[in-house]
């Protein structure tokens, strides 16, 4: 008791009187070997002394959960890297040696001292590397009852739980008083009950600080789903993140689609323009139900015209759409045009746009512009533009997807969805970058966030000319009020190109749900992932997600209303009960 109040006193000796009032103090408090009577109730302090080989993700939440009050706190502590080192030198020398002497007396093997000596060694290794550090962890809990029968009770449903979850608790005999002050907020240890932990096994813990995610409640936020650890609402605005990206990865079956649909119509909630570019047909639906509209590239409603002017905020801007059109060619002869047919074609294409009255005055770029058939058929009559001509004549011709029609009409609603899921494989690579080029909206400065959703964005990154355009789009989103939402179900298509990887690296907010078992090392180590998040995205159950933005990893599995989850179903799900 004196040792307690007189470490107490060092802790705050020097910080001055702090008046306390006296109704929050018990009247009598009376000590016994595993209670403690505190005025009017009870209390028992326990420990955790036994825990399991991996810790999930908030495994806390075992120890709070009871339907009684119970204070927990967590100690840790730092220990330094020469100390460290020279207990993992001891505890592997003590490991080694009860193997070899087993070995001698001709004893079996003891399966859990090999473990034991092989996770020592990994992790010296580990931390003569500088890879992690350890720490000394505590993990008290008081629980406080009226009657001693309800203590009793409470702390055996405690242990009960987590037993279940390969956790041993235990009461903290002749050492209640001690175990009171260390659930108490001041920073003191007096049991010292503490186990050696690595890194990675304390960061575990913190979710118990806080598990929803802070300060999410603000008018731009939608609903993602529920907290796995707490059941709370998880809410996340991605407008006020550093950039307005976000990447999704999951593998088949996970409910990617699921939960990309339910932020799609949340968004659309809060007024954001939301365009998706859909490579399977997933999504018209949605649209129809929004009053979106449709477009698919190739029927007679849809025609890409490479010469559109699109971007007037620019002053090079017609120089620029000359460029791209070389570009939209030789993506559709694939190969590089060489020099001289190259600056034929760029000179065919600024006498196209004369023929209609436009300059690089920007007064002129209203007017109606030039189609490719106009290029093709100016440089049928060019001198060294003809062979050129006869290629790229059989694409600008009646019906072809180049080709302007009286039917064609713009995307319109709150809500445009492309949809590739009819264009020819050879056709692709062009298509890809003429879609990619329409829905890239200018500099924009009427305040409306406009968000651009790229499903399965693996058959769009497998192209060069793809994967370009959406790298540099998300570097250039933020300036343009626009949020790019990358979906794709291959990690490695992200993960192992350089394209990739910068469009994760420019991701503020990233989206995990269940991995394939091939991909998890790759993911866990390009997000940066501890061993119970890995754990989590290795075993999620469809709709399950962990939600990851700097400081902020939050676990939640994704919920919607009738009506949303009707319009959110993919696949034969559609025709099942079940959902995400």
């Amino acid at each position: 008791m004196s040792s307690c109040i007189s470490r107490i006193r060092a802790k705050f000796r020097g910080r001055g009187a702090y008046p306390v009032p006296a109704d929050l103090w018990p009247d009598t408090a009376v000590v016994e070997l595993r209670r403690v009577r505190v005025g009017d109730g009870w209390a028992a302090a326990l420990v955790l002394v036994g825990y399991p080989a991996s810790l999930s993700l908030g495994w806390i939440e075992t120890l709070t959960g009871a339907h009684t009050r119970i204070e927990v706190s967590v100690h840790i502590d730092n220990v330094p890297s020469d100390m460290a080192a020279s207990r993992l030198h001891k505890r592997r020398a003590r490991l080694e040696s009860s193997r070899r002497y087993a070995a001698h007396r001709g004893r079996l093997d003891e399966p859990e001292v090999d473990v034991a000596a092989h996770d020592a060694a990994e992790l010296a290794d580990r931390v003569a590397r500088g890879q992690a550090r350890l720490h000394r962890l505590a993990v008290y809990v008081t629980v406080h009852a009226e009657t001693e029968r309800d203590l009793e009770l409470a702390c055996a449903r405690l242990r009960a739980g987590a037993s279940a979850a390969m956790m041993d608790v235990r009461p903290a005999t002749a050492r209640q008083l001690p175990g009171l002050i260390a659930t108490v907020p001041l920073g003191i240890d007096p049991v010292g009950a503490t186990r050696t932990v690595d890194t990675e096994t304390a960061s575990a813990v913190f979710p118990f600080g806080s598990a929803d995610v802070p300060g999410s409640v603000v008018p731009a936020s939608v609903l993602y789903g529920l907290n796995l650890v707490s059941g709370g609402p998880v809410l996340w605005d991605r407008w006020s993140q550093e950039n307005h990206n976000s990447i999704l990865l999951a593998q088949s079956g996970a409910g990617k689609s699921y939960l990309t649909k339910c932020e799609v119509l949340r968004q659309l909630y809060q007024g954001v323009q939301v365009t998706i570019l859909d490579p399977e047909d997933e999504y018209s639906d949605l649209a129809a139900h929004v009053g979106g509209s449709v477009r698919r590239p190739g029927g007679p409603e849809v025609a890409l015209n490479p010469l559109e002017l699109r971007d007037h905020s620019r002053a090079d801007a017609l120089a620029r759409r000359c460029l791209f059109v070389r570009t939209v060619v030789e993506t559709l002869l694939g190969e590089k045009l060489d020099s001289a047919v190259s600056a034929c074609l760029l000179e065919t294409v600024r006498v196209a746009y004369t023929e209609r009255g436009i300059t690089d005055d920007p007064a002129t770029w209203a007017k109606p512009v030039p189609t490719l058939a106009d290029v093709v058929r100016l440089l049928a009559t060019s001198s060294g533009g003809s062979d050129l001509a006869n290629r790229i004549g059989p694409y600008t011709g009646p019906g072809s997807m180049f080709a302007l029609s009286e039917n064609s009409t713009e995307a319109s609603g709150p809500l445009r969805i492309w949809v590739l899921a009819d264009v020819p494989d050879e056709l692709r690579p062009v298509v890809t970058l003429m879609v990619l080029d329409q829905v890239t909206p200018p500099v924009r400065s009427d305040g409306r966030w406009h968000l651009i959703v790229v499903d399965e964005a693996w058959t769009w990154l497998k192209e060069r000319e793809g994967a370009e355009f959406i790298a540099a789009l998300a570097k250039s989103a933020r300036k343009r009020l626009v949020g790019l939402a990358v979906v794709t179900q291959d990690a490695d298509d992200v993960l192992t190109s350089q394209l990739g990887r910068t469009v994760l690296n420019n991701a503020a907010t990233q989206l995990l749900m269940r991995q394939a078992p091939q991909a998890i090392d790759t993911v866990a180590e390009a997000c940066k992932l501890t061993g119970a998040e890995r754990a989590l995205v290795g075993s999620a159950r469809v709709g399950e997600a962990l939600l990851l933005s700097g400081e902020t990893h939050v676990a939640f599995r994704a919920c919607a209303s009738e009506t949303e989850h009707r319009l959110c179903l993919t696949g034969r799900s559609r025709f099942q009960s079940g959902g995400a």
